[in-house]
């Protein structure tokens, strides 16, 4: 557990490194924890060198294996620091440390933009590494562009549908920007009538709904047919980002297109009022999510194998044999 001081330096250097996330924050891996996320048992793994200090929540996957502590809500994992500046040193003691505690350790999902960093860390530390892209990224950089140029710059075919869906005004739109009891009940709804499978952890997921609600950063949509609700979204704000946590529509409202609406809403709200200069869609390589975004990058999973003992050779040998087969044409 973080003390307060700790998690707002953590949160502090979150957003000096790029942008804060709900992900880069004490409360998020408290709650995997509380909701059964640490396997056999959770380790907040800690380094420090120069005036710097690095903190990586884990859990333990089986005896002598680490993972990141993350579940399949989770857009990333990525080291916290907090003090000075040399990142790469007090991430490199942190992995040094654990040598002593596991033979391999396992990442993911991580962002392209922290793979080289951790992957080094890890070299300096003495592990063997293998790096391995294994899965996609959905952002949307804005840049300069305010909410009517990006729009301009989606394709023909989605903004024709947003045109002529809203004009035969069959679906009615509803935004919140606080946790709503009866919203989320008819989130819920949907979801058990929608194509997708059954939901991970729904309780961890209103727990976080209910949570970002009071740190003001909750923002959901509902779209209704006949006063029916078919479709409905949960987002979140922080730092100029804006995270497209869950999606679901009930089939056969598709004709209606009311995701697309409320997706065209909801950009639209927090482009225009909450100002955000990016919107990250998660992990998932899903078709649709290239018509609202204009970045793609892959996900990678790092392992790392303790060359002190001889219960990682194994397990290490397969990892680099898995990678030399994708290199092969």
């Amino acid at each position: 557990m973080q003390g307060n001081g700790e998690d707002q330096a953590n949160d502090d250097a979150a957003r000096a490194a790029g942008f804060a996330a709900p992900f880069d924050r004490a409360e998020w891996f408290d709650l995997l924890t509380a909701h059964g996320f640490a396997g056999l048992g959770r380790i907040d793994a800690r380094g420090a060198a120069n005036g710097t200090a690095a903190w990586l929540p884990l859990r333990i996957e089986t005896p002598g294996h680490l993972a990141g502590l993350t579940n399949w809500y989770s857009f990333a994992i990525r080291p916290l620091f907090s003090g000075g500046g040399d990142h790469a040193a007090a991430l490199s003691a942190l992995f040094h440390d654990l040598r002593a505690k596991a033979t391999r350790l396992t990442f993911y999902p991580v962002r392209d933009e922290d793979r080289a960093d951790i992957a080094s860390a890890l070299r300096d530390a003495g592990w063997w590494v293998n790096a391995a892209p294994a899965g996609d990224r959905h952002w949307l950089d804005l840049s300069e562009m305010d909410h009517d140029s990006w729009w301009e710059s989606r394709p023909g075919a989605l903004k024709n549908t947003v045109k002529r869906k809203a004009k035969k005004g069959v679906v009615d739109l509803a935004l919140f920007t606080t946790f709503d009891a009866d919203a989320w009940a008819a989130y819920e709804t949907i979801y058990a009538a929608s194509w997708k499978p059954e939901e991970g952890h729904p309780a961890l997921l209103r727990a976080f709904a209910e949570a970002e609600s009071a740190r003001g950063t909750f923002r959901m949509g509902l779209a209704g047919i006949e006063h029916e609700p078919v479709a409905a979204q949960f987002w979140t704000v922080e730092d100029g980002t804006a995270f497209i946590h869950k999606l679901a529509h009930v089939e056969d409202s598709l004709k209606a297109s009311p995701g697309t609406l409320l997706s065209a809403a909801l950009f639209r709200h927090v482009i225009e009022v909450d100002g955000v200069k990016r919107v990250d869609f998660g992990t998932g390589n899903d078709g649709y999510k290239r018509d609202w975004m204009n970045r793609h990058e892959p996900l990678w999973r790092i392992e790392a194998f303790n060359p002190s003992r001889l219960a990682a050779w194994g397990p290490a040998l397969k990892a680099f044999a898995r990678s030399l087969l994708r290199k092969d044409p």
